[in-house]
Order: structure tokens, then C-alpha cells, then sequence
């Protein structure tokens, strides 16, 4: 059973994950000019500021080992798509003026945009459950350590990530090892290789990896590496494969950013559709 989340924190974790959101929307909107992307700033922004100068001073790592040893076990849970759905929804504030969806009709937004152009069923399946390892709030993870632009640890950090100079109260900035270019990896490694900053990516991927093909988990598990497959930062840890996965990558990401202005979806009528892309793909109960 999914545990009981007090209303206070519940309500908290939604504003943050909201203003989260509308950041990153604004920030990654298609046509945007070199001026208006430095409106993003501390002044502009301070609780998205606040959220990254947490973020990057403590995404160390060993931070994220001591994560992925803790939750990629899949330990936490047992529970089918639907059930971790409702489950999310307790993410849902309802005193935020700028919403009134719920988390699953905000997943369902993601997959009918997907469906709606044609895409096969596994990327609208993956559109769905792209956001459901966001349940890591709901266990008590802080929420820098669920959202936000995600980056590789153990190497140096790049100045393509978004508010960079809060890296330098990151302990691995003065690592010997850590803050080299490579860091603990070699050139072109290959991203499999690669310890990502922590969060819903990952986890979500780890979850999703037995039951949907590879081009889906690079989606899960990538969406959020917005230095990379927006700004072309780390390439040079990225092998062949990679570069010919992140395609996909990329053709998921506007699905991601750009689809809550679309309609609320009615869930009881599309919900049949979904019974079945589900049946599909996913078995009854699945390991979190």
C-alpha cells in the first residue's frame, strides 16, 4: 500500500513541482532569443534559484550512489500504472490558482498529444509514465532531488546547465578527479556509463526498462538532460549509439514541454484505450 502523505506536504511538493513546471516551459519555449533566455536569473526567479542553488550543491557523486543503492533495488512499492497514477495525485494543490488539472490528466495530456500525431503505442505508453517516478516525493525525497535539469556527476560540471555558478558549492568542484573533463569516465564511454544527477529520470527509466523498448527509456531516462540534447553539452561522453537514440530524445521533448495548454482530457472516455495500451505493455503490479 502507498503510504499516507499529510496534506501540508502534499500541497507544498504541488506549488514547487507548479512553479518548477512553468519554468521550464518558459525557459525551453521553441523560438526564444539569447535575451530572453537571460531572463532567467536569481532576480527573475528566486524560487527556482533557490531550488538549483540546492540542487547543484549537493548532487554529488557520492550523493547519487548512495540514491541509486537506496531506490533502484525497486524496493519501495509494488503497484500497477493506474494505481501509481492516483498515487501521484497526491501531488495535486488545490489552493494553485494556475491549475486544476491533476497529475494523471496531466500524464494523459502528454500521451494523447503523442497518440493524437500518429506516434507508435510504446512512445504513448512512455509518454504516460514519463512523470510517475515523480512518487519519489511522495517517499520523502526532497524535490531537488525528483525534478529539475539533470547532468552527469563525477566529471566536470558544464556551463550549459542551467544557473551553473551554484555548482561551485558543490564538494566534487575541487575533487582532483571530479572536476576534470572526463572525470572518473573515458572518452565517448557511452551515457550507459555515465552516474546522472538524481531524480524521477532515472528511477523512472529503472522501473520502465523491463517493459518498453530502449528508444523509451532513453526518453525516461534523458528528458530532463536539457544541457545535452538542447545546448549539445557533453558529447563527448556520448558514444554513436547514443547520438542515434537521442533522436528520439528529442522528438519526445516537445510532448513534455508544450502540451498542458491542450484540452483536459476526459479520462472516462479514453480510459478503455488506455486498459489496453496497458494490458500490453505493463503486468498487473510492477516493481518500485
Amino acid at each position: 500500500m502507498a503510504a499516507i502523505i499529510e496534506p501540508a506536504a502534499a500541497a507544498i511538493a504541488a506549488k514547487t513541482e507548479e512553479q518548477w513546471d512553468e519554468f521550464v516551459s518558459g525557459r525551453y519555449r521553441e523560438g526564444k532569443s539569447e535575451e530572453e533566455f537571460r531572463v532567467y536569473d536569481a532576480q527573475a526567479n528566486p524560487g527556482v534559484a533557490e531550488f538549483y542553488r540546492i540542487n547543484h550543491a549537493h548532487q554529488t557523486l557520492d550523493f547519487v550512489l548512495a540514491k541509486e543503492a537506496e531506490f533502484l533495488p525497486l524496493k519501495k512499492a509494488e503497484m500497477g500504472i493506474w494505481e501509481a497514477a492516483d498515487f501521484l495525485n497526491n501531488l495535486v494543490d488545490d489552493s494553485d490558482p494556475d491549475t486544476d488539472l491533476s497529475q494523471t490528466e496531466h500524464l494523459l495530456q502528454t500521451s494523447e498529444a503523442i497518440r493524437k500525431d500518429g506516434h507508435p503505442r510504446w512512445m504513448v505508453a512512455a509518454g504516460f509514465v514519463h512523470d510517475l517516478a515523480k512518487v519519489l516525493c511522495l517517499w520523502g525525497e526532497p524535490q531537488w532531488a525528483v525534478v529539475g535539469d539533470t547532468f552527469p556527476v563525477g566529471c566536470a560540471f558544464s556551463s550549459k546547465v542551467v544557473f551553473p555558478e551554484y555548482f561551485a558549492a558543490n564538494p566534487d568542484v575541487t575533487h582532483p578527479v571530479f572536476s576534470t573533463k572526463y572525470g572518473i569516465y573515458a572518452p565517448n564511454c557511452g551515457l550507459d556509463k555515465v552516474h546522472m544527477s538524481w531524480g524521477h529520470d532515472c528511477y523512472g527509466a529503472k522501473v520502465m526498462e523491463p517493459y518498453l523498448p530502449e528508444e523509451a527509456i532513453y526518453m525516461l531516462r534523458y528528458h530532463s538532460f536539457y544541457a545535452c540534447h538542447r545546448e549539445g553539452a557533453y558529447s563527448y561522453l556520448m558514444n554513436d549509439h547514443d547520438r542515434a537514440m537521442f533522436e528520439w530524445v528529442k522528438k519526445f521533448n516537445p510532448y513534455d514541454l508544450y502540451s498542458k495548454g491542450r484540452a483536459k482530457p476526459n479520462i472516462a472516455e479514453i480510459k478503455p484505450y488506455y486498459d489496453e495500451l496497458f494490458t500490453e505493455f505493463f503486468p498487473a503490479k510492477i516493481a518500485w
